[in-house]
């Protein structure tokens, strides 16, 4: 699936692993994030086969012209989790809109471990 607008130049297409992956160099450059995981352990698996491990731990789906974003990250041990999913929220919602010039409906983050 992928972001589809229009302007007066022509018709613009942004796939879904394009938004992932600069989701996930956003949330890397975040303070507090240690990585990013697959959801699932196939995901995981298929990452063994390929060499671009980009975009991993990002779950986008599109509506429209309204993005929806699931992060799965470790957090650094001894920060707020709050604090630092806050922070991630607003990193990754500012990175996304730009980029795109579309609108970040949801930003859903989901700490899957800490890390010491």
């Amino acid at each position: 699936m992928s972001v589809n607008t229009s302007n007066a130049y022509g018709k613009i297409s942004i796939s879904d692993l394009a938004i992932a992956k600069v989701a996930s160099q956003a949330a890397m450059e975040c303070y507090g994030i240690v990585d990013t995981v697959s959801r699932r352990f196939t995901d995981s698996l298929s990452e063994l086969f390929h060499r671009s491990s980009q975009g991993r731990g990002v779950k986008v789906t599109t509506v429209g012209d309204r993005i929806f974003i699931d992060l799965y990250v470790i957090i650094k041990f001894g920060v707020s989790i709050n604090a630092v999913a806050e922070s991630l929220k607003e990193s990754v919602k500012y990175r996304i809109e730009r980029f795109t010039g579309m609108i970040v409906d949801t930003v859903n983050v989901n700490v899957i471990g800490v890390k010491l």
